[in-house]
């Protein structure tokens, strides 16, 4: 089994951290669990930056103890923008792609990857507009591909379990729900800064929990309002808003309907105890659900460095008897999921089909790909209420 990762920052190999990134240590805990993955292709734009990230690579497997046979690309030029087509054509016998690259190329890149006939999984969101949204979904489904976006939040236990007692009926009818979501300010100034200005808070970060609620009631959007700030990121030459507040007005299929509060900004002190601060609560006629995803727990200090809340549940790296490092959480889940629905899916065990209603498949982002649209007509538009158009 082949597959072929566009993109190679942070995400992918934590390249430009001390960390290294969800996707790789995703793949090779699935090589661990026995997977037949053989050849890994990873692809970049920058000769620089795969050669960073290949030595991300390589210290990885050693620290795992599973190696991968991995080629990096481009190869010899050292700036190719369009390297991922080369390779797409070049390699035979690919199962799949895993894209993680600037939202505004997720389109471009995504329908390259099923033109070449392969099951796709994209990082959120799946596309900053309905129109390039439904075409990846349609083509998805016309030529019987399994097209995914990595909305790893449906894998976190804090989700899993409002999602359950909501489906119980414990809560009632929703009336509202309140979301604060933030990072910090190194992700748009100094990891993201060269595309940041075509991306916003919102359709970056606060679609996780658009995604959320959807997964947990299974509502409809209806319409949206959007605010946003432009203080802090503007002085320092960035044209972004600093921070997004929207509602967004969802229906139930019984017909009732509920407010969604989201506040985001990525504006947050690089000092502060975790890299994400996230809260949620949802408020129904018999009862409210409350987490707290940034604090989990646990604290650490030690001399000379500032506190840290790290979160143990997402993408944590763990010794195991064989002092071999294993990688754990709902951010490996997420990924190796995709992984073995594609080896499901080569084996003839199960079709793309199957997986529409309990995955995050294309269709299903094709929800909030719809509430951050309507959101951007919003604050560009008086702020005014923004129908929710899904088509």
């Amino acid at each position: 089994m082949k597959i072929i990762i566009i993109g190679n920052g942070m995400y992918v190999s934590g390249r430009g951290t001390d960390g290294f990134g969800t996707i790789l240590p995703a793949v090779l805990e699935y090589k661990r669990g026995g997977s037949e993955i053989t050849e890994m292709h990873m692809v970049g734009t920058s000769r620089e930056h795969s050669l960073a990230a290949e030595a991300k690579a390589n210290e990885l497997m050693q620290k795992t103890g599973v190696s991968v046979k991995l080629n990096v690309y481009p190869v010899n030029a050292e700036k190719d923008l369009i390297a991922y087509k080369k390779v797409l054509e070049m390699i035979d016998d690919l199962a799949c792609a895993i894209v993680s690259v600037p939202d505004h190329l997720h389109h471009e890149i995504a329908l390259s990857c099923l033109k070449r006939g392969l099951h796709t999984l994209v990082v959120k969101p799946l596309a900053p507009i309905v129109k390039e949204a439904r075409e990846l979904t349609d083509f998805a489904r016309q030529h019987e591909l399994y097209g995914a976006v990595e909305f790893h939040k449906r894998w976190d236990k804090h989700n899993l379990m409002l999602r359950d007692i909501f489906q119980s009926g414990r809560l009632g009818d929703p009336l509202y729900t309140w979301t604060e979501y933030s990072q910090r300010k190194s992700i748009p100034t100094n990891i993201f800064k060269n595309w940041v200005e075509k991306s916003n808070i919102l359709q970056y970060l606060g679609v996780h929990y658009i995604d959320i609620i959807r997964f947990a009631t299974g509502a409809s959007p209806i319409r949206v309002m959007a605010v946003g700030q432009k203080n802090w990121l503007k002085s320092q030459g960035i044209d972004i808003y600093d921070a997004i507040q929207c509602m967004i007005e969802w229906k139930m299929d019984n017909g009732s309907k509920f407010n969604q509060t989201l506040l985001t900004n990525w504006i947050d002190p690089d000092s502060t105890s975790a890299m994400s601060d996230q809260k949620l609560k949802i408020v129904g006629t018999k009862g409210r659900f409350e987490t707290d995803q940034k604090e989990r727990g646990i604290r650490i200090i030690t001399d000379g460095e500032i506190l840290q809340e790290p979160n143990p549940d997402f993408c944590q790296p763990y010794k195991i008897n064989n002092h071999h490092t294993h990688w754990k959480g709902y951010g490996i889940d997420s990924i190796v999921t995709f992984l073995k629905d594609i080896k499901n899916i080569i084996n003839g065990t199960q079709i793309p089909k199957d997986l529409e209603s309990i995955r995050p498949t294309f269709q299903e982002a094709m929800v909030s790909t719809a509430v951050i649209e309507a959101a951007a007509k919003s604050i560009n538009h008086n702020n005014d209420w923004v129908a929710v158009i899904c088509e």
